[in-house]
């Protein structure tokens, strides 16, 4: 009971009127500082996750005691908060003061703080409530603990030194200074304790040994069901998403081949007879769109932006999806997230859980996401990931060291991928997988209703910016002469575009009226860009001939901007390689536009020449879905065989086993000798091989064109040793193992030959003239480059 005389109370109901908003200001304070204490408490459970902790009861224990202290500090501020306000009260109490400043304080303004106080005692409770039942949760628990542990041996974790894992006492040393630095180590059971060190370092990553007291208990992995072809699409455009114009670009161009992927796959499944494999679980996720990126594809699909990319990306979805495989789509990172389950924190930590996916397909954006967040279990699992790559990585860029060292890194590569694992857009990279796209096929109603109704003097320019026109008026007006020219050129209603007045300018065009305005003309025109989009092969497709420039010097990351900063050294000798190498006349027509005199003799050519409308196979539905099956089916980067360890001397005891090669009747080039052991699940035949010696001036990949082959590097790996060399017969004074893209080669002057030391290294391309390189070359099916003849 608190006394207080006359002058006291005077003194006192001065000071309350006085203080009267002071007295509210520290019930704010008392509130804020409890949402505080609350937000805290929050902070701890959720670090702890005590319920869903993988690790056992010490982890749960030290989370609950920690806990326990914060709720009873939080009980003893609030006590001590609610002792002060009850002498507040009690001193107005015991005066007269509400009845003689009533009119200037009315009481309903002390309505909200009284209402607060009542708050506070409520939650002052629930508090109190909430430490015993945590004081009755720790007594059982460790009761738990001490009948389970009776031995104490948690609490005399001791790091093993087992020559197997040479990194666990390195990486314990590092948790014990670092382990709070990312919150994912304690949504792990992670607790400053060497135990729960040891056991996050066993089970969640793997640099230490498993504890032999721990349930090491793997649960056994389902076998694979049998893959069904699909015989509609409707549900993949509900998997898609919405909310892009990307997206609905997607889509619209699904529905509108739906039809002819149908057909394909029917023709396919009678093809395999039955044998369609294992159905895989496949994450699609499409870097480029999602906001992270930038994303700056999905606003310029109606203003003429590029459509390549969103364009395979529709193939690959649909070839996927009727192949009978299971996906999952994504657009966003947050997605991207949660499909591969990444804790919460910085990404530091691996998954949660082992990836649900067989496989991934993403683009370069979409990887960085994926190591950005996947913390170890990137480098786990990375053998999984297939890469969209329109213009390719060639194995220098690749590899992280040789790439620094040699003045190959780039903004790009260094992710020490299998090469095959890249995959194009075009057949340019054989240490790439060829991917691709489709083009509209047409019947044979078709194909005659359109050479009928073609137009001989009708040219298209292939161009959608009005950039690309600039500087090409000579080209033009040479044209014009001869053909009326349309364009398809972006343009807004008030800023007409920049082109001759003497084009017929059609706007930017839906893709079926641009089909359609393919199908009347005569002349299909580049002007040096874009590169190797698909416009070509769907012009050539209806019909059309394509007329483009020769580069001479060809264009490459060391003269040209665009294609500066991209993991490739590829010379590109004209504005689409593939329609010059791989069709080439009468369909594609590549001249110096330079030169005026032979730019206007082939338009006069092309004027008098009649070409029936032609798609390669490998651009139609059913060449992409054969691909792709064959490369799901047979493509193990998790499981890669092993070359045989470089050596650079051996004893007569030790001698390698006798090549598989043999020397060609006409004694040119090896091949697999017909008594040799072939694996039959080695994937490609290795019964398809051919091994060439190239010129100095030549990559691997040109030497194989030469002789109508196809480079393999697969195939490098039984090329890389000195018996290869004598059995061509050529002179090695010395040889060493060297880490050079460029090798196995013989330098000829000097009699010196060169193995491959890194094996990520083995590459088709590149060249130099002091070396000739030993080149793996194979057959391939016709119109089906990226397989070979028994390949499917």
């Amino acid at each position: 009971m608190i006394t207080v005389n006359a002058d006291g109370k005077i003194m006192v109901r001065r000071c309350l009127v006085t203080l009267r908003p002071f007295r509210i200001f520290v019930l704010g304070i008392g509130f804020f500082t409890l949402c505080f204490l609350m937000t805290s408490l929050g902070g701890q459970f959720s670090a702890k996750r005590l319920g869903d902790s993988p690790f056992t009861i010490r982890t749960e224990v030290m989370g609950a005691l920690e806990s326990r202290g914060v709720l009873r500090r939080m009980s003893d501020m609030l006590e001590l908060l609610m002792k002060r306000m009850d002498i507040l009260a009690r001193l107005e109490n015991g005066t007269d003061f509400h009845k003689g400043d009533e009119a200037r304080f009315p009481l309903d303004r002390l309505q909200p703080a009284a209402g607060l106080m009542e708050r506070i005692q409520a939650i002052a409770q629930n508090v109190s409530d909430i430490a015993i039942k945590v004081d009755q949760i720790l007594r059982n628990s460790l009761m738990n603990a001490k009948s389970e542990l009776g031995d104490g041996r948690r609490d005399q974790c001791e790091v093993p030194r087992d020559p197997k894992y040479p990194d666990c006492a390195g990486k314990v040393e590092w948790m014990r200074a670092r382990w709070t630095s990312d919150p994912c180590y304690a949504f792990f059971g992670v607790d400053g304790t060497e135990c729960s060190f040891l056991i996050y370092l066993s089970e969640v990553e793997w640099f230490c040994p498993p504890l032999p007291w721990r349930n090491q208990t793997a649960a056994p992995s389902a076998p694979f069901p049998q893959a069904a072809f699909r015989n509609d699409l409707a549900p993949l455009l509900d998997l898609v998403g919405t909310g892009k114009e990307s997206l609905s670009f997607m889509k619209k161009r699904i529905r509108h081949l739906a039809q002819q992927w149908l057909r394909a796959t029917q023709r396919l499944e009678q093809k395999l007879k039955g044998q369609q494999g294992d159905q895989k679980h496949i994450l699609i996720h499409i870097g480029f769109l999602t906001e992270e990126s930038g994303d700056v594809f999905s606003p310029r699909v109606l203003k003429g932006g590029p459509l390549g990319e969103m364009v395979q990306w529709a193939d690959i979805l649909a070839a996927l999806f009727l192949l009978g495989h299971s996906l999952k789509v994504t657009v966003s990172l947050k997605e991207l997230q949660s499909n591969l389950g990444v804790p919460p924190g910085r990404g530091n930590c691996p998954l949660t859980n082992p990836l649900p996916f067989d496989l991934i397909y993403t683009d370069y954006h979409g990887l960085q996401q994926m190591k950005q967040h996947m913390g170890l279990s990137f480098k786990k699992y990375r053998c999984r990931v297939r890469v969209i790559d329109t213009f390719g990585t060639e194995p220098a860029y690749n590899h992280e060291e040789y790439a620094t060292l040699r003045g190959f890194r780039t903004n790009w590569g260094y992710w020490n991928l299998q090469p095959s694992q890249f995959m194009t857009m075009f057949p340019h990279t054989p240490d790439n997988s060829f991917m691709g796209f489709v083009s509209e096929e047409l019947n044979q109603t078709e194909r005659q209703r359109i050479k009928s109704n073609k137009v001989g003097s009708m040219a298209v320019v292939y161009g959608k910016e009005a950039s690309i026109w600039k500087g090409k008026e000579k080209f033009l007006a040479i044209l014009n002469k001869y053909m009326e020219i349309h364009g398809t050129v972006y343009y807004e209603t008030q800023r007409p575009p920049e082109v001759p007045a003497f084009v017929k300018n059609h706007g930017l065009l839906p893709q079926h009226e641009f089909q359609q305005l393919l199908r009347k003309a005569k002349l299909f025109i580049g002007f040096g860009f874009p590169y190797e989009g698909p416009a070509p092969l769907e012009a050539i497709a209806n019909g059309c001939v394509f007329l483009q420039a020769r580069f001479n010097p060809p264009h490459s990351s060391l003269n040209h901007e665009f294609f500066r900063g991209k993991p490739t050294s590829r010379e590109v000798s004209s504005q689409h390689p593939y329609a010059e190498d791989f069709i080439g006349k009468p369909h594609v027509w590549t001249v110096d536009y330079n030169n005026s005199e032979e730019f206007e003799a082939a338009i006069k050519t092309i004027l008098r020449t009649q070409v029936d409308p032609y798609l390669p196979y490998e651009y139609t539905c059913e060449g992409m879905l054969e691909r792709i099956h064959a490369y799901i089916q047979h493509q193990d980067f998790c499981t890669m065989p092993s070359p045989p360890p470089p050596a650079k001397a051996q004893s007569p005891a030790m001698q390698s086993p006798p090549s598989p090669l043999a020397l060609s009747p006409n004694a040119t080039h090896l091949v697999w000798s017909p008594n040799a052991h072939r694996d039959p699940q080695a994937w490609p035949p290795a019964d398809s091989l051919q091994v060439w010696l190239s010129e100095g001036r030549h990559s691997c990949t040109e030497t194989c064109r030469l002789h109508g082959l196809v480079c393999e590097p697969t195939f490098f790996r039984f090329l890389n040793k000195k018996e290869v060399f004598l059995q061509l017969s050529i002179t090695c004074d010395s040889t060493e193992y060297e880490m050079n893209h460029l090798y196995p080669a013989v330098a000829e002057n000097v009699h010196e030959c060169y193995l491959q030391k890194e094996p990520l290294l083995f590459s088709c391309a590149g060249h130099n003239t002091k070396y000739r390189r030993l080149c793996p070359c194979r057959d391939y099916r016709e119109g089906q480059v990226a397989l070979c003849r028994d390949c499917l």
